[in-house]
C-alpha cells in the first residue's frame, strides 16, 4: 500500500507513535509518505520505502497566523496525486483530521477517492478539541473520518462522553519496539549519573503543567531521604525553568540532572532503576512503557489510561492524583529490597512485550485493509 502519515513531526507521544508506526509499516513493504512541516525527530536513518514530504507555509503580510491547515490539506492534495495514494492516516485531530477532510473534498471533485483514518493521541481531545473555539470543527472532522482508532480504553470513553461522535472508536493501543529498549546499561552513562552506585530514578517528558514536575521532584526528595539515589530529568518545556529553580531551593539541584531532548531513549531508559509519571492526565502513557520494555518499574497516577499498562503491586505503583507521600512509599517499597526490584523489573518487561510493535501494526494494517473495501 501506499500510505500518507500526518503528525506533529516532535517528541511528543503522538509524533513518536506515528514515526514508529510508518517505519514498522515500511519494513512489511508499505510505501510511507510522511507529510508534515518539518522532518519528524524520530525519522532517522534511510529507509527505500519512506518519503518526507515539507508542508511549506508562505509568509504573507495580510495573515497575522499563518495558515498553516490550509497548506497542509494542499500539500495533501499534491502528495496524494503525484505519489497515487492509497489512504491518509492522521494522528492528533487538530488540525490534521480537517486538513484530510478538506483534501479528500478537492480530490473528489477530480475524480479521485482517498479514505483517511483518524486516530486520536489524548490532548487533542482532552484539552484542545474540549475548547469551544475548536470543538465543532474537531467533532465534525472525526465524524467525517472513514474509520477512527484511539489508543486507550480510556481515551475512547473521554471521546464518546465529550463530543457527539457518530460512528466506532477502535482502540488500537501505543507499542514498543522490544528489541530496541533491550538494551544493557552502558557502565561509563550510569556511573557518570551515578558515581557511587546510586539508584537511578528516571523522568521524561515535554515539561508541560499536566506532566505535574514539581510532584516528580517532591517524589524524589523524600525517596532520596531513605535510598541513595539521583534524579535524571530528560526533555523540555515550559515547567523547566520552575524545576530547576524547585530544586535548588530544596537543596537537591547537585543530585538532579537535566538532560534536555534526547533522541535515543533506550540508552536513557537502560540505566533507569525507576520511572516517575505523576500527570494529571495520560491518555495512555507511551514513556512508561518505553520505560518498562526497558525493564524498568513505573511509579504513576491513576489517570487516564495507564491502568491499561501499569499493574499495581506487579510491574509498579498507581496513586492519586499528588499524593506524593504514597508515591514515593512506593518507590521506597520497590527500591529498598534487591530481590523485589529484580522481580519488579522483571514483570515490567514482561508487559511491555503485550504491546509489541509486532502485534500492534497488523492491527492498523487490518484497519487500512477495511477502509479500502478489501
Amino acid at each position: 500500500m501506499n500510505i500518507g502519515i500526518v503528525c506533529y513531526p516532535t517528541f511528543g507521544g503522538s509524533g513518536v507513535l506515528a514515526t514508529e508506526l510508518g517505519k514498522a509499516l515500511a519494513d512489511e513493504g508499505h510505501n510511507i509518505h510522511f507529510i508534515t512541516y518539518q522532518q519528524p525527530v524520530r525519522l532517522t536513518g534511510f529507509s527505500a520505502n519512506i518519503f518526507y514530504h515539507e508542508v511549506r507555509v508562505p509568509a504573507y503580510p495580510l495573515f497575522d497566523f499563518p495558515p498553516y491547515e490550509t497548506a497542509l490539506a494542499s500539500t495533501l492534495v499534491d502528495v496524494v496525486k503525484n505519489n497515487r495514494l492509497d489512504l491518509l492516516h492522521v494522528h492528533y485531530a487538530i488540525p490534521h483530521a480537517s486538513a484530510a477532510y478538506m483534501a479528500k473534498q478537492i480530490l473528489a471533485e477530480q475524480g479521485l477517492h482517498i479514505p483517511f483514518i483518524t486516530t486520536l493521541h489524548g490532548t487533542d481531545i482532552t484539552l484542545v478539541g474540549k475548547d469551544k473555539t475548536y470543538a465543532p470543527v474537531v467533532s465534525f472532522s472525526i465524524n467525517q473520518s472513514d474509520a477512527i482508532t484511539a489508543v486507550s480504553n480510556n481515551l475512547r470513553e473521554e471521546t464518546y462522553a465529550n463530543f457527539k461522535i457518530q460512528k466506532e472508536i477502535e482502540v488500537i493501543y501505543n507499542f514498543v519496539d522490544i528489541e530496541r529498549f533491550n538494551k544493557k546499561p552502558i557502565d561509563a552513562f550510569k556511573k557518570a549519573i551515578a558515581p557511587d552506585g546510586e539508584k537511578v530514578i528516571l523522568h521524561a517528558s515535554n515539561f508541560r503543567k499536566v506532566k505535574r514536575i514539581a510532584d516528580v521532584i517532591h517524589t524524589y526528595n523524600q525517596i532520596k531521604k531513605e535510598i541513595p539515589s539521583k534524579l535524571l530529568l530528560v526533555g523540555d518545556g515550559p515547567e523547566r525553568p520552575m524545576a530547576e529553580e524547585l530544586c535548588r531551593e530544596l537543596g537537591i539541584f547537585e543530585e538532579t540532572r537535566f538532560v534536555g531532548k534526547q533522541q535515543d531513549m533506550e540508552e536513557i531508559y537502560a540505566i533507569a532503576d525507576l520511572f516517575l509519571l505523576p500527570s494529571e492526565y495520560e491518555s495512555f502513557g507511551l514513556a512508561a512503557l518505553e520505560a518498562m520494555a526497558a525493564g524498568s518499574p513505573v511509579i504513576a497516577t491513576q489517570s487516564g489510561g495507564l491502568p491499561e499498562i501499569v499493574i499495581q503491586g506487579k510491574n509498579g505503583y498507581l496513586s492519586p492524583v499528588g499524593d506524593i507521600d504514597s508515591m514515593s512509599k512506593n518507590a521506597i517499597k520497590i527500591l529498598s529490597n534487591e530481590s523485589t526490584l529484580k522481580a519488579f523489573k522483571q514483570a515490567a518487561r514482561a508487559q511491555a512485550e503485550n504491546f509489541a510493535i509486532t502485534n500492534i501494526v497488523p492491527q492498523y494494517e487490518a484497519i487500512y485493509l477495511k477502509v479500502l473495501g478489501q
